[in-house]
């Protein structure tokens, strides 16, 4: 395999039991169909040159049974050694973010302002990738691999379930690319991997008056400034310090000129948590919070709530599959622990919630490389894990397939 690194031109340094499933071929229509999806990356629910990129791919590759689904998304289904068998599905997420590229890479972004930050055109590569090693060499039953658009936004998994494609799936299973990792290391563990993501706004309103004369007024910037500050004692004085919780505020919009106290003032922010108690925790105490800060300054508070992704939290039985795919395909030396609490959020967590399987983490780092933040203008993931992902996912499916069909 001798397809180009991301990084720096030189060959995919992956190891030799991935390598052998890669003829030269196809790892370079592969990588060319990555750098195609980095430069021509699509916001959300705008991915429809992706999907047909993708969807033509496919059929190059043999596939027949392909359907579109929640407007820019894409099931194909790969067919099993044996029908009656469980049915097994793959993720991988396409859409891109409103970032402007700043990675000097060859294959940047051509659309100004758009640019796949966080790896996405990786995922959907090695969704490709996975499916055709799984019509190489199936799983026991069918495996659907799923496209989704819209992860960006929280809103694809869902709208993918509701179509009602992956009714019956028994397993699912999903990853993301991680510069915190080097190519070759996968994180596949029970328990919490990503936050929940909700968020909120409050309207704070009082009385407006002459910035010279604050006695006529009720000001909602002093109550504002109250309840930013208060808002920070709920993670430090009420959460259990051995659960993870974030409370943010992210914007503050109110006055227009300095000699003037505004009626009112905007907050808004969000709120992480890791597991379902720790949610509801946080978002009631900003609920009451804002109420009893408010009335403290003489004004109202209005709370919007919008519940966001909910937390990732794999089950053993989903992680165990994943490890025991881990280590066919790589050794169990290739398996590490996530090493700190990600309160990032990924609505994966969707499906986790109905279906068992494993959330993972693909290391995207090349050998001395350097950490890049996702979500910032720098970043990009070296094509190598393009080839690693793949390999884990199909075989992800072969070992939950054939335990599910076992039972």
């Amino acid at each position: 395999m001798s397809t180009p690194s991301a990084s720096d031109g030189s060959a995919p340094r992956v190891p030799e039991s991935v390598r052998a499933l890669f003829p030269d071929d196809l790892a370079l229509q592969l990588s060319a169909l990555r750098r195609d999806l980095h430069r021509n990356p699509e916001l959300s629910w705008q991915e429809k040159r992706t999907s047909d990129l993708l969807a033509s791919t496919l059929e190059g590759f043999g596939v027949t049974d392909i359907k579109r689904v929640a407007n820019t998304g894409l099931i194909a289904r790969v067919p099993g050694r044996d029908h009656a068998a469980p049915i097994v599905a793959l993720r991988g997420d396409i859409d891109a973010l409103p970032i402007h590229e700043d990675t000097g890479l060859a294959f940047s972004s051509v659309n100004d302002g758009v640019m796949h930050a966080c790896g996405h055109d990786v995922h959907a590569s090695w969704a490709v990738a996975a499916t055709r090693l799984l019509l190489e060499s199936p799983a026991r039953g069918d495996v659907l691999v799923v496209f989704q658009p819209a992860e960006e936004v929280g809103e694809g998994a869902r709208a993918i379930l509701a179509t009602g494609a992956l009714d019956s799936v028994r397993a699912i299973f999903g990853g993301h690319v991680d510069r915190r990792f080097e190519v070759g290391q996968v994180v596949a563990q029970e328990g919490a991997l990503a936050a929940s993501t909700d968020t909120f706004r409050i309207t704070l309103t009082g009385a407006g008056s002459h910035g010279a004369r604050p006695h006529e007024s009720h000001d909602p910037i002093v109550g504002a400034g109250a309840l930013i500050g208060a808002l920070q004692t709920i993670v430090s004085r009420q959460l259990d310090p051995a659960k993870p919780g974030v409370v943010t505020v992210g914007t503050i919009k109110g006055g227009s000129a300095p000699n003037i106290i505004p009626d009112s003032v905007e907050l808004s922010g969000t709120i992480r948590a890791t597991t379902a108690e720790t949610r509801a925790l946080l978002t009631g105490e900003v609920q009451r919070m804002a109420q009893a800060i408010a009335a403290t300054y003489g004004l109202s508070a209005a709370v919007v709530l919008k519940g966001g992704t909910p937390p990732i939290v794999n089950p053993a039985i989903g992680a165990n599959w994943a490890r025991e795919a881990v280590t066919h395909v790589l050794g169990a030396n290739a398996l590490v622990p996530l090493g700190t609490t990600n309160m990032g959020g990924e609505d994966f967590a969707e499906y986790i919630q109905k279906i068992p399987g494993c959330f993972m983490r693909i290391g995207a780092r090349e050998k001395d490389g350097r950490v890049i933040a996702a979500h910032s203008p720098s970043y990009y993931a070296s094509e190598d894990a393009l080839f690693i992902g793949a390999a884990v996912l199909a075989e992800c499916a072969r070992v939950a397939s054939e335990s599910l069909a076992a039972k």
